[in-house]
């Protein structure tokens, strides 16, 4: 299925009324966003440009991948288990045509509300179990549309962004933790540890060398809390569609396990094995190939996490490179 996709915002939002700027705290990218109201309904517009979003422009990502994932209809893998609240998109906005405008409607009563606590767990395992369920869907797809590169995702956090960040005096402040959290891993790191990571960083390609030996499917590529919530029907809200693509479905856990670690109902272990049952339950043969995925991916969480997890506790630091000391064998 290919979605239309509208020339220019005034078509996008032909029918929308009381426009005006909208913020969420949970965004860091850069973007900007406005709420609209169409046919007495609340929406929301995301505006998408290199120029604006650091996430962007460490990516490369001048499609905008946005747009394409919703043209080529990816989304709409598993509608009985997926939410995804987006209903049109407008391309070839700001300069050289490589921005697009994102509408969804608005979906905030029923997202993760914000905070510290630790969400339920029916939420939690329906997660997971819808994870594994639109990977079933999907598996062994290969990338025909030109969405975010295999290799490429383990380079999100690395000193080059930092480094080209700085160069632009840290327009966004995520790269600039980036870049403190990296000295602090240096610091606390053990040796081995950061010797593997320092390595993987500049050049990831036995990262991914080794996984692509395991199985592949579409990755939503971005499960952090603050875009996902749980439908009364029983469906997973999952929005910001920025950094889709081919990958091993770990890699969407791991994501998932390092940014919302705080908020886990149950351990990190536990939580691989509820999705390796779930996977199993939509038909994914898991035998050969999940602890050889699950351990690189993890691996490759502190590539791309270190910063992150060398602000935490020695609890949490300590498993992350723990694992990472495991995965060196499956290399």
């Amino acid at each position: 299925m290919v979605r239309h996709v509208c020339s220019s915002v005034d078509e996008l939002l032909a029918d929308a009324t009381d426009r005006r700027p909208f913020f969420t705290t949970d965004s860091k990218s850069g973007s900007e966003f406005e709420r609209v109201t169409i046919g007495g309904e609340p929406h929301i517009v995301k505006y998408v440009h290199v120029d604006d979003d650091w996430t962007m422009r460490t990516y490369g990502d001048i499609g905008p991948r946005p747009l394409l994932v919703w043209q080529a209809g990816l989304m709409d893998l598993a509608p009985d288990l997926i939410e995804h609240g987006t209903v049109g998109v407008a391309g070839g906005l700001g300069r050289h045509g490589w921005g697009a405008a994102i509408l969804m409607r608005d979906l905030s009563d029923a997202m993760v509300p914000p905070g510290d606590d630790a969400i339920p767990i029916e939420h939690h395992l329906r997660f997971l179990d819808h994870l594994a369920g639109v990977s079933a869907r999907a598996w062994g797809w290969r990338d025909d549309v030109g969405l975010l590169p295999y290799g490429q995702r383990w380079y999100m956090f690395d000193d080059r962004m930092v480094d080209a960040e700085r160069d632009l005096g840290f327009p966004a402040i995520v790269p600039k933790i980036a870049g403190d959290g990296w000295e602090r891993f240096a610091q606390r790191a053990p040796a081995d540890v950061r010797a593997v990571i320092d390595e993987l960083k500049h050049d990831c390609a036995p990262l991914v060398t080794a996984l692509r030996t395991t199985p592949s499917t579409f990755l939503h590529g971005d499960l952090k809390l603050g875009n996902m919530g749980a439908l009364a029907d029983g469906r997973t809200v999952l929005i910001d569609w920025s950094y889709p693509g081919e990958g091993p479905v770990c890699h969407d856990l791991t994501w998932y396990l390092a940014l919302n670690a705080a908020r886990l109902p149950m351990s990190k272990d536990d939580s691989i094995e509820v999705l390796r049952t779930a996977l199993v339950r939509h038909g994914i043969d898991v035998d050969g190939w999940w602890e050889r995925q699950v351990a690189l991916c993890l691996l490759g969480g502190l590539v791309q996490f270190g910063w992150e997890k060398a602000f935490g506790a020695d609890s949490e630091f300590d498993w992350w490179c723990d694992r990472a000391r495991h995965a060196v064998s499956f290399l």
